[in-house]
């Protein structure tokens, strides 16, 4: 985990523009939103589907760079006054604090453009057709459709009661579109990759991101802020739906438990038990819980 943590950063290293080149301040922000923080946990997806069919980690680098990209962009327009109005991301001040609110809103538009430049101009397969459906695959993730989409529910949902499925829609899309994309990518750098794998890592992709939401919202109600690097109890005081305040901690914990059994029970189904993606999914479902 340490080693493709700094894998990645190496290469978020390598592809986000230097402080030296103007405008410098943005590129600035764009640095301090991406780099020394985070636990790179869609990266480390992408790896452990690309070592599982054999993909080329040279590949795997500029995918994990893509995929963390969209997400650190999320992050700081997430936190924005106009969105959840957080102060603290990954146990620093958010970009609009440290920065300005229009430096933010400029970060995340341009790490979300420089995500899809990583993606499309370097050669992550031998098929033109593969690397298109690639970049289709992070496009449909982080739109309407995806992440965006999910935000948008979520925002409109603030005061509401949800329904366990409607739950389950919102979080499919907010945070496990991205988490199955992760997957999904990794895997599609080899050029071996069947059609069987790709729907059967799909499978542990959707389970794990849901799992992913769950954890998070029982750790927002139970951690503290310095265990989570972000404002403890934010969601609770927002009133906004979460697992916990539609099932509370117990439930949500028992459904937790669930969703780890059926993610390694896809796992099973694949070469070596899904090799590193059990590991990841432990890491997941067991996150100081």
């Amino acid at each position: 985990m340490l080693e493709r943590q700094g894998r990645v950063e190496a290469a978020l290293e390598g592809v986000l523009p230097g402080v030296e080149h103007a405008p410098s301040q943005l590129h600035s922000a764009m640095r301090y939103a991406v780099l020394g923080g985070g636990k790179r946990v869609r990266p480390l997806l992408a790896y452990a589907a690309g070592e599982l069919v054999g993909a080329d980690p040279r590949r795997v680098d500029l995918v994990a760079s893509s995929v963390e990209l969209i997400h650190a962009y999320s992050l700081v327009h997430d936190d924005l006054p106009c969105m959840d109005d957080d102060r603290l991301r990954r146990g620093k001040p958010t970009v609009h604090v440290e920065y300005d609110d229009a430096t933010a809103l400029l970060v995340g538009d341009s790490l979300h453009s420089l995500a899809f430049q990583v993606l499309t101009e370097n050669a992550l397969a031998s098929d033109a057709t593969r690397q298109l459906q690639m970049a289709a695959t992070l496009a449909r993730a982080a739109g309407s459709r995806g992440m965006a989409g999910g935000q948008a529910i979520d925002l409109q949902s603030v005061g509401k009661r949800l329904s366990v499925p409607e739950l389950e829609f919102m979080h499919v899309h907010k945070t496990g579109a991205l988490i199955r994309a992760s997957v999904q990518l990794g895997a599609m750098c080899a050029d071996s990759a069947g059609a069987v794998d790709l729907e059967l890592l799909d499978r542990f992709g959707k389970v794990a991101g849901l799992g992913f939401q769950l954890v998070d919202d029982v750790l927002d109600a139970a951690a503290s802020t310095a265990t989570l690097g972000k404002t403890a109890g934010k969601d609770a005081s927002d009133n906004k739906p979460t697992y916990v305040t539609v099932l509370g901690v117990e439930r949500s914990r028992k459904l937790a438990i669930e969703l780890y059994d059926e993610a390694l029970a896809v796992l099973e189904q694949l070469p070596h038990g899904g090799g590193r993606l059990g590991d990841i999914a432990r890491f997941i479902f067991h996150r100081e819980f």
